[in-house]
Formats: structure tokens, sequence, C-alpha cells
């Protein structure tokens, strides 16, 4: 990006929050009621990947750096600290996590890259006072995310199945457990056990490197062109989806799967 562009971004924030003229709904604002609109801003970015739509990609990104410069343009005027500052402290630590690019470090592989980023990453959790491995892994990320998160954690120390075989068993296990509870009508246990279940089996998505946040989002994306496709066969029969049984229901179900198969 050219220094004028971004400039001019920052001055036009700097304008919207001015208390002189500017925008009511902008100086309105502060970190917690934009801080939705930042993760909203984020999947949107998301989304125009998962679609593959470059130039919705470029507004979208667009947006979120909006965001960046918002919060900054608030920090700044409570003194805390300004957008400089942000670029400033991202460029220092990609600097001092790439030392086989700025520096003398040898690092041949990914993997190799990845357990070097942990080691980095640990020396500053101990500058900041944050000994523990997951310390710095953060609760507001969403609950499929922050869960593959603190397993690679975990994992990254040795504490980890040695092979899918350890993870499938202690989702089969967690699964009775979750049977056991439902059939004693417990149901803060049975949302315990759910819970250690979604947790099994985001650990399994982690073990075959696969995003358990995105694998999700595929599965709702998949269900929802099915379920659609259900709904344009009624439509064409002109019959009612609430007045259908459970049967014809799963036999429209299974011919949307098979009429989406024979064209793939």
């Amino acid at each position: 990006m050219q220094q004028g562009a971004m400039d001019r971004l920052l001055a036009i924030m700097a304008r919207l929050r001015d208390p002189d003229g500017g925008c009511p709904w902008d100086l309105e604002q502060d970190f917690a009621s934009i801080a939705p609109y930042t993760i909203e801003e984020a999947y949107e970015v998301a989304d125009a990947i998962a679609r593959g739509d470059h130039q919705h990609l470029k507004e979208e990104l667009g947006d979120l750096l909006l965001q960046v410069v918002f919060h900054a343009q608030i920090a700044s005027e409570r003194n805390l600290f300004t957008f400089e500052d942000v670029a400033t402290g991202i460029s220092d630590k990609m600097f001092r996590r790439h030392p086989h690019v700025f520096g003398d470090a040898t690092i041949e592989t990914a993997e190799a890259q990845t357990q070097n980023w942990e080691t980095i990453k640990a020396a500053e959790r101990k500058d900041k006072q944050q000994s523990g491995i997951l310390a710095d892994v953060p609760t507001a990320l969403p609950a499929l995310m922050r869960a593959q998160k603190l397993q690679s954690r975990a994992a990254r120390v040795g504490f980890d199945w040695p092979d899918t075989r350890g993870v499938i068993a202690k989702i089969r296990e967690e699964l009775a457990e979750v049977e056991e509870a439902i059939e004693q009508g417990d149901q803060p246990h049975i949302a315990e056990e759910l819970g250690d279940l979604l947790f099994s089996v985001t650990n399994l998505a982690r073990f075959v490197d696969a995003d358990a946040e995105s694998v999700l989002r595929d599965g709702n994306t998949k269900f929802t062109r099915r379920f659609e496709a259900m709904e344009a066969m009624l439509a064409a029969q002109e019959k009612d989806i609430r007045k259908l049984s459970l049967e014809a229901l799963e036999a429209l179900w299974n011919t949307a799967k098979e009429s989406e198969r024979n064209k793939a």
C-alpha cells in the first residue's frame, strides 16, 4: 500500500472521531462496542477466501483494516498507543520470530519453523510473565478454534496421542458417557459430557491436519445446500415441508444427496 493511501485512511478516521463536526455514531464507539464488528469483518474475509471471490476479498480486507484503524484511533485519543505503535509492534514481532529470514539462523522446513516459532513465543510469554503453555490462547476465540489451539499447544510439549487410534477411542469413550448421562436424565452432566465429546472430535480434526472451524463451516454449507434442494423439490410439487412425515423428509434428503453426487 502506498503511504499516501494509509495516511488518507488514518486522516478519515481521525475526522470521523473529531468532536467538532465528526460522525455522531463513530464518536459514540469504544473498544468494546467495536469489537463485534472486528470479529464480523474477519469472518467476512474468511468467507470471501472460501468462495474464491477475490474482488470481494479486496473489499473485506479494507473493512478489516478500517477496524484496526478505528481501534488505534480510540487508543490514540486516550494516549494509550497509536497506529504507528501497532505497525511497529507487529513488524518487530515478525522480525524477531523469523531469525532464519532476517538473521543468521538456518531453518530448512515448515515443521522446524513451527517448533522454532513456539520456542520464541515461549520466551515472549516468559518476558510477559505468562509462564503457562496455554496462557495466551485468547478466551474470546470461537470455541472450536480455541479448542484446536489449546490442543496444538499441548501437543507441542508432548501431551498428545501417538496415533489416531487413541483419538478415536477417546471419542467413543466420550460418546458412551454422553449416552449414559442421557439415560440418567442429568442435564448438567449431559452438557458437560457433550463438551468433552466436541473437544475430542475437534482433537481428531487437529490430528489429521484439518481445521475444525473450517470443516464445520463446510459441513454447514453442505447441509444448507441439500436442505435448500429439498425445499426446491417440494416447491415444484407445491407441497408444504411442515406437513410431511419424517420418512418422507428422509427420502427427499437422500434424493438431494444422490442428485449432488451425480453432478460431481
